[in-house]
C-alpha cells in the first residue's frame, strides 16, 4: 500500500515507524528493573546487536546503491565519491559529539559560582551567624542603594527558577575590613545572610549544584543519542528518495533499511530511559526523555528524501554519507574514539580496494 505514495511521504511514514520503535524501547523502563548492573548488561547486548544491524544495513541498503551509481558515472574511479561521502558522514557525527559539551556548558555556571570561584571563610565571631564568602570574580553582582547587592542569575546564564530564593547581601567595605589585615582586598567579599527564612543553606546550595550537574549529564545523553539519530533519519529519507535511480535502489531495500534502523533504535531508546530510572527519575519521565531522542528522525528523513529528489547528482555522496555516519555510530558504542576512527579507516581501505580493483 505504501508503495503507491510519493517517496517523501514514504520516508515520513518510515521515519515515524523508527521513532515509534525508539519510544517502544524507552517504554521498557516500565517493566525492567532499575538495577544498574543488570541494566548495563542489557544495554551492552542490545547495543551490540544494534551495531551489527547498522553495519549490515549501511552496506546493502546504502553503500551498494552508491557504488553502483558511481560505477555507471566514473567507472574505475567510482570509489572517490563513495569514499568522500563515507568519510564526511563519520566526520559529521564525530564533530557533533565534540560539540555537545559546549552546547550545554552554560549549565555549569552555577557550579562556577558555588564551587570553583569561591572560598568559604568561617567567621565564628560574627554575631549575626553570617558566613563570609570570598569570590574570585564579581560577575553577576549588582549593587543597590544602601551598600547591598543582589545576585542576578540571569547575568550568568543560569536557570532563574532554581535560584529564585537565593539572596546575597554585601556589607559595607568598612564593616568587612579586618584591622589585623589592612592589605586584604575586601572588594569582592560578600556575606550570605542566614538570618532570614528565605536564605539558601549550604546544603541547599550543594543540592542545587548536584541537580545542575545531573541535569547537564542527562542533557548530554539525550543530545548524543539525538545526534546519532539524525543520520539514521537521513538514511531512511535517502533510501526512499533514491528508489528507481539504480537497479540496486529498490523499495524493498529502502523498506529493509527502515526496518533495520527501527531494530537498532529499540535499544537506543532504552539507553536513555534506563540510566535515568537508575538515577531516581520516575519511569514516566525517563520514558519521555528516552523517546524524545527519536523525534529528529522524521525531520531528517524529509530533508534527505527532498535533497535526493531535487539534486540527483549528489545521490552517491548522500548514500555514502549516511552509511559513514551510521557505521561510525555502530563502532562508537562501547569503544574509544581512536578505535572508532581506526574501524572507519579500515573499512574505507577495504572498500577502495574492492571497488577499485574489481
Amino acid at each position: 500500500m505504501i508503495q503507491s505514495y510519493d517517496p517523501i511521504i514514504q520516508s515520513l511514514f518510515a521515519s515515524l515507524f523508527t521513532w515509534g520503535v525508539t519510544a517502544l524501547g524507552a517504554a521498557l523502563v516500565f517493566v525492567l528493573p532499575s538495577d544498574r548492573r543488570r541494566g548495563t548488561t542489557i544495554l551492552d547486548v542490545s547495543l551490540g546487536f544494534a551495531g551489527g544491524v547498522m553495519t549490515a544495513a549501511s552496506f546493502w541498503s546504502l553503500l551498494a546503491p552508491a557504488i553502483e551509481i558511481s560505477e555507471a558515472q566514473l567507472g574505475a574511479l567510482a570509489f572517490i565519491p563513495v569514499s568522500v561521502g563515507f568519510a564526511f558522514g563519520a566526520i559529521f557525527v564525530f564533530f557533533s559529539d565534540k560539540m555537545i559539551p559546549s552546547c550545554v556548558g552554560a549549565e555549569l555556571s552555577i557550579i562556577e559560582v558555588l564551587s570553583s570561584n569561591k572560598e568559604v571563610i568561617p567567621t565564628g565571631a560574627n554575631s549575626n551567624n553570617q558566613t563570609e564568602v570570598l569570590l574570585n570574580s564579581g560577575q553577576g553582582i549588582t549593587s543597590n542603594e544602601g551598600g547591598e547587592s543582589s545576585f542576578d542569575p540571569r547575568k550568568r546564564g543560569m536557570d532563574e527558577g532554581l535560584r529564585e530564593r537565593t539572596t546575597l547581601a554585601i556589607t559595607s567595605r568598612k564593616a568587612l575590613r579586618d584591622d589585623n589585615n589592612p592589605n586584604e582586598d575586601n572588594n569582592n567579599k560578600i556575606t550570605v545572610n542566614e538570618t532570614t527564612n528565605d536564605r539558601p543553606s549550604t546544603q541547599q546550595s550543594s543540592n542545587n549544584s548536584d541537580l545542575l550537574i545531573s541535569w547537564r549529564r542527562i542533557l548530554m545523553l539525550i543530545m548524543a543519542v539525538t545526534v546519532h539519530n539524525f543520520p539514521e533519519g537521513l538514511a531512511v529519507g535517502i533510501g526512499f528518495g533514491s528508489i528507481g535511480k539504480t537497479p540496486a535502489a529498490t523499495f524493498e531495500k529502502a523498506f529493509n533499511l527502515a526496518l533495520g534502523i527501527g531494530l537498532q533504535n529499540f535499544p537506543e531508546g532504552l539507553a536513555v530511559s534506563l540510566p535515568l530510572a537508575s538515577f531516581g527519575y520516575s519511569p514516566f519521565r525517563a520514558f519521555l526523555y528516552g523517546q524524545l531522542s527519536g523525534m529528529v528522525e522524521p525531520l531528517a528523513a524529509l530533508l534527505g528524501s527532498s535533497a535526493v529528489l531535487l539534486m540527483e547528482a549528489i545521490l552517491p555522496y548522500a548514500l555514502s554519507f549516511a552509511a559513514g555516519a551510521m557505521i561510525y555510530v555502530a563502532c562508537s558504542h562501547g569503544n574509544g574514539k581512536m578505535a572508532s576512527a581506526s574501524a572507519i579507516i579500515g573499512f574505507l581501505v577495504m572498500m577502495c580496494l574492492d571497488v577499485g580493483l574489481s
